[in-house]
């Protein structure tokens, strides 16, 4: 589980993080206003394999592309020193992991940059994953697939219970805990999700549908709104926890002359009698008594009858 100080120090924002573990205690600026560590060159920093977020948009970068070419980079790469075990170190030169900025390193690329300004951390591996989620989250850059893999990845791997996970990312313990179900959801509708096709409100609408597969297929080819899709998915829910009902026969009228012949054998046996016949002339007499003594009347009656 994660301990207290790890709470209160993460709940407090990238800002208060980046601050914390700044030798020189810079917690009460603004993260825009750190200043960089130094510039690295752009070849001497890798991507971290743990970052939640997979998916980057082409068009997307390409737009930062052309904003760093005419501005710079404004807000420096987090990074922290890579392992020198899994990285050739060349001339000589110290190499760095990204804790956050991969997108901001990616259109620097694309910028045609050789160096870019880093600011530079000693953090371990937990600490590393928890910083990337948060500011992911907190710049709403993560599909809800992506947050809920980082989610994921803290838990199995650092003991994060669901409430502890949610004060640290600033979410409720529901939100965090429906952002996980989204995992559940077959594979197909998880593509759907990670091709911008289904926004996260349609993934949370599937998550308690009975049908997903057949309720993601009319959303996206009828361009449904979250709203229409979360009633949908209620009819469906409530469909299925309210059994249908045998449609009930209407009551059938009998014939005045069926209704006279009941009437004078009860006057005669003293009993309820229904009488049942259909057109062709078949059908039945039921007596009904309510002791054996009157069983013993009604055979008496009609053996001397």
């Amino acid at each position: 589980m994660a301990d207290d100080s790890s709470r209160k120090r993460l709940g407090r924002g990238l800002a208060a993080l980046i601050g914390d573990v700044d030798p020189s205690g810079v917690a009460g600026r603004q993260q825009t206003d750190f200043r960089p560590d130094r510039k690295a060159p752009i070849e001497h920093i890798r991507a971290n394999a743990n970052n939640p977020r997979r998916h980057f948009d082409q068009s997307d970068l390409e737009d930062l592309a052309r904003s760093i070419r005419e501005h710079g980079i404004v807000q420096p790469i987090l990074v922290r020193p890579a392992r020198m075990s899994s990285v050739t170190p060349l001339s000589g030169e110290t190499h760095y992991e990204i804790i956050a900025g991969e997108r901001r390193w990616r259109a620097a690329q694309l910028a045609g940059l050789h160096e870019v300004p880093v600011v530079i951390r000693e953090v371990e591996d937990r600490q590393a994953l928890e910083l990337a989620i948060i500011e992911n989250v907190q710049r709403a850059d993560l599909n809800p697939l992506e947050e809920a893999r980082g989610y994921q990845q803290l838990i199995e791997g650092y003991e994060y219970s669901q409430a502890d996970l949610g004060n640290v990312i600033g979410k409720s313990r529901s939100h965090v805990a429906n952002t996980l179900r989204l995992l559940k959801l077959p594979e197909e509708i998880q593509q759907l999700v990670n091709d911008g096709e289904l926004s996260a409100g349609h993934a949370r609408a599937l998550i308690t549908s009975a049908e997903p597969q057949k309720l993601a297929e009319k959303i996206v080819r009828d361009g449904l709104s979250v709203r229409q899709a979360e009633a949908l998915a209620q009819e469906a829910h409530q469909r299925a926890e309210t059994p249908e009902r045998p449609a009930q026969r209407a009551p059938e009228t009998k014939s005045v002359d069926a209704q006279a012949l009941e009437r004078r054998l009860e006057d005669a046996l003293g009993l309820k009698v229904s009488v049942n016949w259909k057109d062709g002339g078949a059908g039945d007499i039921r007596i009904k008594y309510r002791t054996l003594e009157q069983l013993d009347e009604v055979c008496r009656k009609l053996e001397n009858a």
